[in-house]
């Protein structure tokens, strides 16, 4: 007999809490209507209420991650500009334990949703919404005059998530190489590059100006200790 509406919902959020329990504990390789059953001490039988399949129930583990990763504590946000995006970017970086656990399930989910198109397609939208919170940020950081005025806003956001997310695998599959103070000093570097040199006070030329990527000036500019 199926469970009333109330039951219901309670006992879907009881499900949600398994999932997350499961997925942090074996990732997506190991998230199946089992699993889930077995950690909550219930049959499969009575889990398929709720999602008939497994696709269904990965389809709720992805939609359950976006909400647990969009709720989680993040840092203070700094005035406009290039300070906010890399305070943006930190949080996605694999800084804290719990960031790591949360980075690890997002990386074994990509398997799954590049061999399945409706997953695909979703997980496209994702980072479609990602970029998207960066294009105010990049907009100000244009106005303020710390990116140069001709700069593609769109192509810039791809190219910050692009690297921030390269750093987070690279981070995930070597942490003694990446530690949190390593993939900090990268995000500052790169920050640099996309930034125009600022002029030199005294005698020299701003036009012998390197890029600055990890230099004193622009470490300070961004908020890197």
């Amino acid at each position: 007999m199926p469970p009333a509406p109330g039951d219901r919902d309670a006992r879907r959020e009881d499900v949600s809490e398994t999932v997350w329990q499961v997925l942090a504990d074996k990732g997506f390789g190991g998230l199946t209507l089992r699993a889930v059953a077995a950690a909550m001490g219930v049959s499969t039988g009575m889990l398929m209420h709720y999602f008939p399949t497994k696709r269904a129930l990965i389809a709720h583990a992805l939609d359950l991650l976006e909400k647990r990763t969009a709720e989680r504590p993040r840092r203070a946000r700094p005035g406009a500009g290039l300070a906010t995006v890399r305070v943006m970017l930190l949080d996605i970086l694999p800084l804290t334990p719990g960031d790591t656990a949360r980075n690890r399930i997002w990386v074994s989910s990509w398997d799954l949703s590049l061999a399945d198109d409706g997953l695909g397609a979703e997980q496209a939208d994702r980072y479609t919404r990602l970029r998207s919170t960066l294009l105010p940020h990049l907009e100000a950081a244009r106005d303020l005059g710390e990116l140069p005025a001709d700069t593609d806003l769109e192509q810039l956001a791809a190219t910050a998530v692009a690297f921030t997310h390269g750093l987070v695998v690279q981070a995930l599959f070597d942490p003694v190489r990446f530690p949190e103070e390593v993939q900090s000093a990268m995000l500052d570097e790169f920050l640099a590059t996309i930034a125009p040199p600022r002029p030199l006070t005294g005698t020299r030329t701003a036009t012998c100006t390197p890029t600055g990527a990890g230099t004193d000036d622009h470490r300070q500019a961004f908020g890197h200790r």
